[in-house]
């Protein structure tokens, strides 16, 4: 069967359920793992080549309404009659719940059935020792910095804070993803803040970025020097590599509670 994948965080999908020689093609920023990387690509995840997409003659395309922007290679899909899935999560059961609907369209529902039981039992471990921390962390996660876009109440990293023993400062805001500013941040004081910043490499992130901002030295994320810089990779695309993200920060934030993180990601 011929798959390709027009989005990273669902490149890391079929992968997760031991697909990936079934991928022919895929999105210009889909990068791990590292062993796909001599597959041909077909531009960003906002602006695929559908002239090129169709010479390879997919049985299926894996599409996504994850970023703002993709709607228009949904429709370019529709328009040309090409097979299609379209997945766009907001919640750990959303992501089991994709995994179900790529099993079932590859004729791997077992495999998908044993994938997805791993998945749910590592995330009832955590949400097990997080129910004991008596005190979680308050963190703010940045998303963007100017202008400031943070996870709100139905966002996979809402859930994720949670089960690391921590609580998102805007988990108040019904929405996935919230605009918001420095100031209303501020006001929110937290414990702990968490550049992750969509499409932009740990290394170019600087604390500095923080710093710099007006009166942040009063935060006591600032004066405790807990400002982390976070793979975006691991925290901004909805797939099961998100369980390695809460790996990485249950144990940052609680390291007595909850193991390092392990050399698998995906383990």
């Amino acid at each position: 069967m011929k798959l390709i994948s027009i989005c990273p965080s669902n490149t890391e999908l079929v992968v997760y359920l031991g697909l990936k020689d079934y991928l022919v093609a895929l999105d210009d920023f889909s990068n791990w793992p590292d062993d796909l990387s001599h597959l041909p690509r077909l531009g960003s995840d906002l602006s695929i080549n559908m002239n090129l997409l169709e010479t390879y003659e997919p049985d299926l395309v894996l599409a996504s309404l994850s970023v703002p922007g993709m709607e228009k290679n949904i429709q370019e899909l529709k328009d040309r009659n090409i097979p299609h899935i379209v997945f766009n999560p907001q919640s750990f059961q959303d992501i089991a719940e994709n995994l179900d609907t790529l099993g079932k369209a590859t004729g791997k529902e077992k495999e998908a059935a044993l994938a997805i039981e791993n998945y749910l039992n590592f995330l009832d471990k955590y949400r097990a020792i997080a129910a004991t921390i008596k005190q979680p962390k308050t963190v703010y996660f940045e998303w963007w910095p100017n202008p400031i876009f943070t996870p709100g109440q139905t966002n996979w990293l809402t859930e994720l804070s949670q089960l690391a023993g921590a609580k998102n400062i805007f988990d108040d805001v019904e929405l996935a993803s919230v605009q918001t500013t420095w100031e209303d941040v501020h006001r929110r004081n937290p414990e702990h803040i968490c550049l992750s910043w969509v499409g932009v490499k740990q290394s170019r992130m600087k604390r500095d970025h923080v710093l710099k901002r007006k009166d942040a030295s009063d935060l006591q994320a600032v004066q405790n020097g807990h400002i982390h810089l976070l793979e975006e990779s691991l925290f901004c695309r909805p797939s099961p590599r998100l369980l390695f993200g809460l790996q990485k920060l249950a144990y940052l934030l609680h390291p007595d509670s909850f193991s390092p993180p392990s050399a698998n990601e995906l383990s």
